[in-house]
């Protein structure tokens, strides 16, 4: 059943996040607004990954919920940029290594029910040391870690983001990461 939109308007609008109310009607006739948050710019992520080193992640605190975790690089794609071009700019930004070609992976709405926000997300096989992180508030640590680690780390709950979560789920279901036997 698809719902019938009958306008929108603005509550509070940013650079970075809008907050609207969409006059929705359901098919049975009933009619409400609906509040969505609309985002201006989509985010990518990437999963690097390196035969020798493991997989590239970060330690990071997040203040909105006061949680610590994994998390690949990822961050915001600019205007006029494009999803891949963004996910090889944060890697580089955040962790000082510049990922080979990346190659896509999927994209999604991490809730589709409240925001129009897509999450991309890319698999880089190998990256280069340039240097030290540009952004170097956005993590406490950046290390390379096991493969079988990050899988554990998965499974333990210490991935918490949705994008990272989601991108190293699909990696290792896909095959692009391989999943470690169990004894």
């Amino acid at each position: 059943m698809r719902w019938t939109v009958h306008g929108e308007r603005p509550i509070y609008e940013s650079e970075w996040v809008g907050l609207h109310l969409v006059d929705i009607e359901l098919p049975g006739g009933e009619r409400f607004e609906h509040h969505v948050v609309r985002t201006p710019s989509d985010a990518s992520g990437t999963v690097v990954v390196d035969d020798d080193l493991g997989v590239l992640m970060l330690w990071r605190h997040r203040f909105i919920t006061d949680t610590w975790g994994w998390e690949i690089p990822a961050g915001r794609v600019d205007p006029g940029e494009e999803p891949a071009a963004a996910a090889s700019r944060e890697v580089l930004e955040e962790t000082g290594w510049r990922p080979l070609a990346i190659e896509p992976m999927g994209h999604y709405f991490p809730s589709n029910g409240l925001s129009d926000q897509t999450f991309h997300f890319f698999l880089a096989r190998g990256a280069i040391r340039v240097g030290e992180p540009v952004d170097a508030f956005e993590a406490e640590r950046v290390e390379w870690l096991p493969i079988d680690e990050v899988h554990r780390l998965v499974l333990d709950h210490a991935v918490l983001d949705g994008l990272s979560l989601t991108a190293l789920s699909w990696s290792f279901t896909a095959g692009k990461l391989p999943i470690p036997q169990t004894p």
